[in-house]
């Protein structure tokens, strides 16, 4: 993947399993700040507190 994700801002819904899971994993080790939504608010947190360092504006919303 080209890194021309790095700095963008990326709304990812369904973040909190499968796909959407994988794909907030994969942008924010490129790079992205990702705003995350799910269902699951404690499986998004536990997320969000993994996802890369360098990703420190993660944000998932309180619902």
């Amino acid at each position: 993947m080209s890194n021309n994700i790095a700095s963008k801002v990326v709304v990812i819904t369904g973040a909190s399993s499968g796909l959407g899971e994988a794909t907030a994993r994969l942008l924010s080790a490129e790079g992205a700040s990702v705003v995350l939504g799910a269902r699951r608010q404690e499986r998004l947190r536990i997320l969000t507190e993994t996802l890369t360092p360098a990703a420190k504006r993660s944000l998932s919303p309180p619902m």
